[in-house]
């Protein structure tokens, strides 16, 4: 198998030098959100009825999303175990089995039986391969933004590590568009019983094509410059945890504006609104990831200008500042107002964030502790922040009466929705304050 030789560079990179790697890197993230994003909207439509069918509607589904958190939960694990092994085997060996580990996982799920076949088995073993993909996805988010970062030059730090980033936006518009597609091909029941299955099986086409592009990568020069002066760390996730515990929970805390949101208006959003119409708010989805994928890395090379904390503090208060007029926008069952709430909550105020946050993360720990540091400050906002947000959203909306009384009288649901969304924008805002700022600088050295 041929390989492709890219070599450090002094002088800055060009975006054709940098074209490989960056494909390398998104392809593989976007195949793993796409399958961590069919699985989320699933549990909102599919998976209530075929592994919770005992249960009441709305309680099914908040059954699926505490299932869905499974996931979360894994991914700071994840993130630990791959991380020890990235920063002491390499980032290129490592990527090659975070993406097997969640194609794997991903296959046995279309072909798992449901509730009327194997009883209570169904939801268990479901549970199990929830768990394994967030392992998987918990080790590739750090691998993948590292072979960005790496490679690139520190001028445009930002805009590099913003690429893996774009994964995101593009597993969300595949999964919604594989969805509106196979619900036209089997519609009603047919898409319950059937449908649903089929995009978990072809997704293996796209984990062999990954798995391709990523095996032709050599290793990052950063790594293989450790590797040759004999630096790396013996165990890097308990030195990483001992000597950085503080960059690992200020990057933790720093998420929590950006991933709790982001999990609303992606997951929640498919139950909150629900007198409006699925096709309206899946096409509303897709097209707010196509202007995210266009902005991510735009607002990234615009940090590296401004500063990477000036510019994700000022995205906080975008987010906090956004967080009524989006439910307000939602209530109208405009069409025309629907996407506008869609497309700037996710369009726009998400890659204001996200954007220039792998570099944000990632620059402040060294290469020896790279992949487990910046691992660990992102994967464990999913427990924090992540995986509670559509719990805790759906548990709201079904006991707002209860817990509005007491608060506003006649409160409507998504008014204590909002207010959580601005209170993980203010942590956000306090933690990045916190930080030190390595815009136009070099990284974190030992």
């Amino acid at each position: 198998m041929a390989t492709m030789r890219v070599k450090a560079t002094e002088s800055p990179v060009t975006f054709r030098h940098m074209l490989p790697i960056i494909s390398a890197s998104t392809l593989g993230t976007a195949i793993e959100w796409y399958d961590f994003f069919f699985y989320s909207f699933l549990a909102v439509t599919v998976f209530p009825a075929v592994f919770f069918p005992k249960l009441d509607p709305f309680v099914g589904i908040f059954a699926a999303f505490s299932t869905n958190f499974v996931g979360f939960v894994a991914r700071p694990l994840g993130g630990a175990f791959f991380g020890w092994f990235g920063d002491r085997i390499g980032r290129k060996s490592t990527l090659a089995a975070t993406l097997l580990l969640m194609g794997s996982a991903t296959m046995l799920m279309g072909v798992l039986p449901g509730y009327a076949t194997i009883g209570i088995a169904a939801p268990l073993l479901l549970s199990l391969l929830r768990f394994l993909q967030g392992i998987g996805l918990g080790g590739e988010w750090g691998g993948s933004v590292l072979l960005s970062l790496e490679y690139g030059d520190d001028r445009r730090r930002g805009f590099w590590a913003s690429w893996p980033q774009t994964g995101v936006p593009i597993g969300l518009a595949l999964s919604v568009l594989v969805i509106l597609l196979f619900k036209s091909l089997f519609p009603g029941d047919a898409f319950e019983s059937v449908g649903w299955r089929i995009p978990f099986l072809q997704s293996s086409v796209l984990l062999i094509v990954g798995l391709y592009i990523r095996l032709r990568i050599v290793e990052t020069p950063a790594f293989a410059r450790v590797k040759d002066e004999r630096c790396i760390s013996k165990a890097p996730l308990f030195e990483v945890v001992r000597c950085h515990w503080r960059e690992i929970l200020l990057c933790t805390l720093l998420r929590s504006g950006e991933t709790a949101p982001f999990y609303i208006f992606t997951s929640f959003v498919l139950t909150y609104a629900v007198q409006v119409d699925a096709n309206l708010l899946y096409t509303g989805l897709a097209l707010a990831a196509v202007v995210c994928f266009v902005l991510m890395p735009t607002f990234a090379r615009i940090s590296d200008h401004v500063g990477r904390k000036r510019w994700f503090a000022v995205g906080t208060l975008l987010m906090a500042t956004f967080a009524f007029p989006y439910f307000l926008l939602l209530q109208t069952k405009q069409p025309m107002l629907v996407a506008l709430a869609l497309i700037f909550s996710v369009g726009v105020c998400i890659p204001w964030l996200y954007g220039p946050e792998a570099a944000l993360i990632s620059e402040r720990f060294s290469t020896r502790l790279r992949y487990s540091g910046a691992s660990l400050g992102y994967q464990l906002a999913s427990v924090t922040a992540g995986g509670p947000a559509p719990i805790i959203a759906a548990y709201v909306l079904a006991n707002y009466k209860t817990i509005g009384g007491g608060f506003v009288a006649g409160a409507p649901p998504y008014l204590l929705i909002a207010f959580y969304i601005i209170l993980m924008s203010l942590v956000s805002f306090i933690a990045v304050l916190s930080l030190r700022e390595y815009t136009g600088k070099s990284m974190a050295q030992e």
